[in-house]
């Protein structure tokens, strides 16, 4: 059996889900692509290729295992992308998620059911139908579960809008010993440099108290002044729009100490090790193209 507890992003990690780039398949059409960046990359003739994701995947699998991480991988499914394992299910405490996501990855569930069924049963939760959520969306932290969501207007409009009201509320119900705490998102299906995709674009919780932040991916300054006063402005390291972009809040910890990142994030790598994390750089930015990186990239099952 597997056991799953996830009550933080921080602590030590011992098991998780790294996506997996092989068997990504050709180029999407633009109209197929549901990110701006990823649209903006095939416009460009940029878009990455399947053999430079694999490098960059493979870089972060052999740094999480440096650490004594346990590191499952989906099962391929052909011409399918299946690197961003975050959104297709997540952990709560000792309880594993199946969320709702979009119907063009509903497939990407069956590449890790060999793991859900080493899982208890009763440790399994699948959303109602009504409900969007997507792991991306959601970071625990403490006693609280900080959740980036649209109201109906933005959720209706904008195919970028992951998670509703309903995946809020049907959070809140499930974990009543829990705060959760919405954050609604500034989004755009056009503009990649104005859309935060999911709260981890821009936003998360580092160390032990300490959190990356990018004050104009929300859409109400009352959500930014609620995370700036919980952590202490002093414990805010701010990105820019430029660095939100390169998705620089999307990091990864592998404990409180250390933290994966892009091994272009200089200026972040800098701020981070003049407070005293371990930084490990792994090359990721063609991953990045599809507008998801590290955090995006993995499902913890179990941190310490």
């Amino acid at each position: 059996m597997i056991n799953v507890f996830v009550n933080d992003e921080t602590s030590p990690l011992r098991a998780v889900i790294l996506g997996i780039a092989k068997g990504v398949g050709d180029i999407p059409n633009l109209d197929d692509a549901y990110d701006p960046k990823s649209k903006e990359h095939i416009e460009a003739g940029t878009y990455p290729k399947e053999a430079d994701m694999v490098k960059e995947i493979e870089a972060f699998a052999k740094v999480l295992e440096k650490h004594g991480v346990k590191v499952y991988r989906p099962e391929i499914i052909k011409d399918y992308n299946q690197i961003f394992s975050r959104d297709i299910g997540f952990v709560i405490e000792d309880k594993f998620i199946k969320p709702r996501i979009l119907k063009d990855r509903k497939e990407e569930i069956k590449g890790i059911q060999y793991i859900l069924e080493q899982i208890n049963p009763d440790h399994i939760v699948t959303v109602p139908e009504d409900v969007r959520v997507e792991g991306g969306d959601v970071m625990l932290w403490k006693d609280h579960i900080f959740v980036g969501y649209s109201e109906k207007e933005d959720f209706e409009k904008y195919i970028v809008s992951r998670t509703n009201r309903a995946g809020l509320e049907f959070l809140a119900n499930e974990f009543p010993n829990k705060k959760v705490k919405g954050f609604q998102l500034n989004k755009s299906d056009e503009v990649a440099k104005d859309n935060a995709l999911h709260l981890d674009c821009c936003f998360q919780p580092i160390g032990e108290n300490q959190a990356i932040i990018y004050k104009s991916g929300f859409k109400l300054e009352e959500d930014y002044n609620y995370l700036r006063d919980y952590f202490g402005e002093e414990n805010l390291i701010h990105i820019t729009r430029d660095e939100m972009y390169e998705m620089n809040s999307n990091v990864f910890s592998i404990s409180p100490k250390v933290v994966v990142l892009e091994e272009n994030f200089t200026r972040l790598t800098g701020i981070l090790e003049e407070k005293g994390y371990i930084v490990e750089k792994v090359p990721y930015s063609e991953i990045s193209k599809m507008e998801g990186l590290l955090r995006c990239s993995t499902l913890p099952l179990e941190r310490a």
